[in-house]
């Protein structure tokens, strides 16, 4: 019997499991008990599964994501050899744009200002990879349903929903493909049910071959364009000064970096990111000096939206404070209010 067979076995079991109304109160916490044990159990297996085909899967395929009134498409090949991932993503709307990852590296190719921008960044959430990290304490925060079966791109494909406990974060409906369980759609839904934000694969074919020599030397090859090397340093927000006071279920500091532009040396030009993730969602705080130059015409707003991504800025004395993430307006206040300098 295969895992998947095994998941959706498990999850309706769960779901119909009740005990019966004679048994005692130890009896009911006891059910209740292994309920809960075996419902976290089975979402982090579906879980594991999609963060494995993920990174163990070769393909290629064009998806299109679209979010309130915008909405773009792109070209992607994603090739793994099991320790190696690269992947080329080729914008087909918009900016003329090409982007290639090789592990934690990112070049950006923007052919129109011939420059290319090449970092090293932590994969936070880049579609079509569901996870920004594999985590137990997920399940504590969203709910398995299984919806049935559904056609995307040609494939036959599971529909499974994810529904948070609190009003904290927002829900997922999630299209998994039969065999590979690689994900070909995914919605981001707020309380009322409402499709915030989707992604998905228009076409699709997995198993092709794709060469990630080939793949390497487009990347390397940057001759005619300018190469901007923004420098990341990794640091911690307590060695940078500073502190957070909120309390939100589930979320976890992931990272914190200091990011320099090229040429700029003082203190004034760093911005610090601090990353918190509850294993699906992901909040960043970008924290910089106040310039009047740039942030005056910026005064502290109400949440502003894109699809399912919020930002909201904050003054701190003589700091600016940019919040920014895929969680409702709530959330978002509760972190850039909890937000304090130490120093």
């Amino acid at each position: 019997m295969s895992r998947r067979v095994l998941v959706l076995l498990g999850l309706s079991l769960v779901l119909n499991a009740s005990p019966a109304w004679t048994q005692s109160e130890v009896g009911r916490s006891t059910v209740k008990a292994q309920s809960s044990r075996a419902e976290e159990t089975t979402l982090s297996r579906w879980l594991m599964r999609l963060h494995d085909a993920a990174r163990q899967r070769t393909y290629v395929g064009t998806f299109v994501v679209s979010a309130g009134d915008t909405m773009s498409s792109s070209r992607i090949w994603h090739v793994c050899d099991g320790q190696q991932q690269m992947e080329r993503i080729d914008a087909l709307s918009g900016v003329a744009r090409t982007t290639f990852r090789h592990n934690d590296r990112v070049v950006t190719f923007l052919p129109e200002r011939r420059v290319v921008i090449s970092e090293t960044r932590e994969s936070f959430g880049l579609f079509p990879n569901l996870l920004n990290r594999a985590d137990s304490s997920i399940a504590q925060f969203y709910r398995l349903q299984v919806l049935g079966r559904e056609r995307v791109a040609g494939l036959a494909s599971e529909v499974v929903q994810l529904v948070p406990v609190d009003a904290l974060r927002f829900g997922y409906k999630v299209w998994t493909e039969l065999e590979s369980g690689v994900v070909v759609k995914l919605q981001t839904l707020d309380a009322a049910q409402g499709v915030l934000e989707q992604a998905a694969f228009s076409e699709l074919q997995l198993g092709e071959p794709v060469s990630m020599d080939r793949l390497a030397a487009l990347m390397d090859n940057t001759e005619g364009y300018q190469v901007h090397k923004p420098e990341l340093v990794k640091t911690t927000a307590a060695q940078e000064g500073w502190l957070f006071n909120g309390q939100v279920a589930g979320f976890k500091p992931m990272a914190c970096h200091k990011r320099v532009s090229a040429g700029q040396s003082e203190p004034a030009a760093n911005i610090v990111q601090w990353v918190f993730s509850d294993g699906l969602a992901s909040v960043s705080l970008f924290m910089e000096s106040f310039d009047a130059a740039r942030h005056s015409k910026m005064a502290a707003h109400e949440p502003m939206a894109m699809g399912a991504t919020h930002m909201l800025t904050r003054r701190l004395g003589p700091w600016w404070i940019t919040a920014v993430g895929e969680v409702p307006p709530k959330t978002l206040v509760i972190f850039a209010q909890g937000l304090e300098r130490k120093k």
